[in-house]
């Protein structure tokens, strides 16, 4: 092997390698205003698989919580809930999105009269996706971050870190903002 292949074959694997850190370590990254939403596909609590692409021509609601049937995220899903009409009136989604099972959501939708969409991310890949992967304890759960997607899929909004308890009202209040640019 002659040395120009040693010194380049050295240089192909340290750029390879440093894009490989550099994705690895981007992977954490919280999606931002302006970009294109990731899409996924996760099996919902009834145990069908959602895709977010098919739900283009909606605005969407992508909210991240910790943990089924905890007092906050009971809370917060109760607050959507309730608000529901509200959301459906304004041709709105709500994607709840948390690392439990899809029996766990089974139950914590039952339990708790909740008609809105739940999705398993039992791997960690979409919370990772959308910067949302947390450490509890040495648990890994989900953040509490809310994403919300224009119908053309596009991110408008993004809260970090919400308050359960009001977090609904200040969801409504910027999706019907953004319903009043566009008219």
């Amino acid at each position: 092997m002659s040395k120009l292949t040693l010194i380049l074959t050295a240089v192909a694997v340290l750029v390879l390698g440093g894009l490989a850190v550099r994705s690895f370590a981007d992977s954490g990254t919280i999606p931002q205003v302006g970009q294109q939403a990731p899409n996924f596909t996760l099996p919902s609590e009834k145990g069908t698989p959602v895709s977010l692409d098919s739900y283009r021509g909606k605005w969407v609601v992508l909210y991240f919580y910790p943990k089924d049937m905890t007092s906050g995220c009971t809370m917060e899903a109760h607050n959507f809930e309730q608000d529901l009409p509200r959301y459906q009136t304004a041709n709105a989604v709500i994607l709840g999105v948390s690392v439990d099972s899809v029996d766990s959501h089974k139950q914590f939708c039952a339990k708790d009269g909740l008609t809105f969409t739940l999705l398993s991310d039992t791997d960690k890949k979409v919370v990772a996706e959308y910067g949302s992967l947390g450490n509890y304890a040495g648990f890994k759960i989900a953040n509490r971050n809310t994403f919300l997607i224009d119908p053309e899929g596009k991110i408008v909004k993004v809260w970090t870190h919400v308050d359960p308890a009001h977090h609904s009202e200040e969801v409504l209040a910027a999706l019907h903002g953004f319903e009043k640019q566009q008219s």
